[in-house]
């Protein structure tokens, strides 16, 4: 799915109207499937106490559609204008045709105490205040509204982005709505995916209005999601002749004394995504621990150094276990120290095979980032915000402000695939290409699940997925086995190995 901006999705919509669409038809569509949407996930029936709170543009149109085929299902909406009187033509004719509806229609600036009322004792609020045209700050008369819709006990459904933020940045200068959801048209706008905005969206349903499909291809726009066709395409086929050395074998080099989970994860993670053999090179402490539980990785017990990482010692048999890698994962929970420092210095410039870089890995390439630029191997890494902060030597807030950005530009100065993980994933590759994942939830975020993350791309880059293509069906797959375990166990319970568990059942509903 593309991603447009503000002048993007309006010139789409210029170009529908164009070919022969009503601008209102449009608004029509995009009211009533905001209204069937808002009633299928509230659950909301007659009887229950909804408001729709409308601004004097399209948006507030959208808004009074909705209330219009509400009020049709026996669910009485109240409208409440709140920024002065309508101006558009569209949403002059959606108010005119509630008239006749017997929608009740309140001026809060006549009605003041009427309308504070009704909003505060909302079941359900209808947020269509501001559209994505909206920019700078809420105006004195907006923001305690707002502020009344924060606080009243209704469940919120935005139309189209949370009243206060900016479709373009993400941003918001003094105030936005807070909503439960979030129901937009066509595509996703810039804000549903970044920061902070994305923590004030709630969930987030995208809804047809009848643009011609052809048009959106041809549109340009700020970035693309990941999709299922990308997915399957770095899933290698399994033919009746196949063995485990028709789906590669990958090296692991993870784990140290008190770490020897990292190790496991990452290889469960990469044997749920069909490689074909893990080797799984880690100290002799930490095979003592994890052999027994994983019987099925081959352990390659490494001499340690004396606070329990993997020595030196051992860099040289580990470049030669390269050679016969198609793939070779490391940094999971190996630490950092002069040993550890050598070991990834030696292998970003003597390994052939694609390296995939996370946690440890990339404090270390933190402290010398040109590195990267004398390997020999494609390179993915697979920073979370505060070592993505780290390797640009900026705030995790400057990261978070521009993860698009932050991505791209390190993806291209030092020649990597960035996996910049978090809330809506980006990748980017090192020729300027970037996509953002839509997959996943906040459930996910727990120790261990980068392990997994990170096993997952070396699995998949193991059994010959072309590196970039690898790295965003990892982060797919990834995101929808977690969201098995959040529609399964919940948010708040669910764990590293849980993921993995689930990796199964989404990869046969993908296939």
């Amino acid at each position: 799915m593309k991603i447009l901006t503000c002048e993007q999705m309006q010139r789409l919509e210029q170009a529908a109207v164009n070919s022969g669409i009503d601008c209102f038809e449009l608004m029509e569509t995009a009211g009533v499937s905001a209204a069937k949407i808002f009633v299928e996930k509230f659950g909301i029936k007659r009887g229950d106490r909804v408001v729709s709170v409308c601004g004097k543009g399209n948006n507030g149109g959208d808004g009074i559609v909705a209330a219009t085929y509400l009020c049709t299902l026996g669910i009485r909406t109240d409208v409440i204008l709140v920024d002065g009187e309508i101006k558009t033509r569209e949403a002059l004719l959606a108010l005119q045709k509630s008239g006749k509806s017997s929608v009740p229609v309140w001026r809060i600036w006549e009605e003041t105490d009427k309308s504070i009322e009704k909003i505060k004792k909302a079941d359900y609020i209808i947020d269509a205040i501001y559209g994505i045209g909206f920019k700078g700050a809420l105006k004195e008369n907006i923001l305690p509204v707002v502020e009344l819709i924060n606080t009243s006990k209704g469940k919120v459904m935005s139309v189209d982005l949370p009243s206060g933020t900016i479709c373009d940045s993400g941003q918001y200068e003094n105030g936005c709505v807070n909503a439960d959801i979030t129901v937009t048209f066509t595509t996703l706008k810039p804000l549903h995916v970044l920061y902070p905005s994305i923590d004030y969206c709630g969930k987030i349903y995208v809804s047809s209005v009848g643009i011609p499909q052809q048009l959106t291809d041809n549109s340009p726009c700020y970035v693309e999601t990941v999709t299922s066709d990308i997915a399957k395409r770095a899933l290698a086929k399994r033919k009746p002749s196949s063995n485990k050395g028709s789906f590669g074998s990958m090296l692991s080099i993870c784990g140290s004394y008190g770490m020897a989970g990292a190790a496991q994860l990452a290889v469960n993670g990469a044997y749920a995504c069909g490689a074909g053999l893990v080797r799984s090179a880690v100290t002799k402490a930490v095979y003592a621990i994890n052999s027994p539980s994983f019987p099925e990785a081959v352990y390659i017990p490494l001499e340690e150094n004396e606070v329990g990482r993997i020595s030196a010692n051992n860099i040289k048999a580990l470049l030669e276990l390269t050679r016969t890698s198609r793939a070779v994962l490391a940094g999971c929970g190996i630490g950092v120290d002069d040993d550890t420092r050598r070991l990834i210095a030696e292998l970003i410039v003597k390994s052939e095979a694609p390296l995939i870089l996370d946690a440890d890995a990339l404090n270390i390439v933190a402290e010398q980032p040109s590195l990267l630029n004398r390997a020999k191997s494609r390179i993915i890494i697979t920073p979370h915000p505060g070592e993505m902060a780290r390797l640009c030597g900026i705030s995790v807030e400057q990261v978070q402000r521009n993860r698009k950005g932050c991505a791209e530009y390190f993806a291209e100065k030092y020649n990597v695939i960035t996996v910049l993980k978090g809330a809506y994933t980006v990748i980017a590759n090192e020729k300027g290409k970037c996509l953002v994942n839509t997959t996943g939830n906040p459930g996910m975020a727990r120790g261990g699940s980068g392990d997994v993350l990170a096993g997952m791309i070396a699995g998949l880059v193991t059994q010959g997925a072309d590196p970039f293509d690898a790295a965003c069906a990892g982060v797919y797959i990834h995101g929808g086995a977690g969201d098995i375990c959040r529609d399964e166990i919940g948010e708040y319970s669910m764990l590293a190995r849980d993921i993995i568990g689930a990796v199964p059942k989404f990869l046969k509903e993908l296939a």
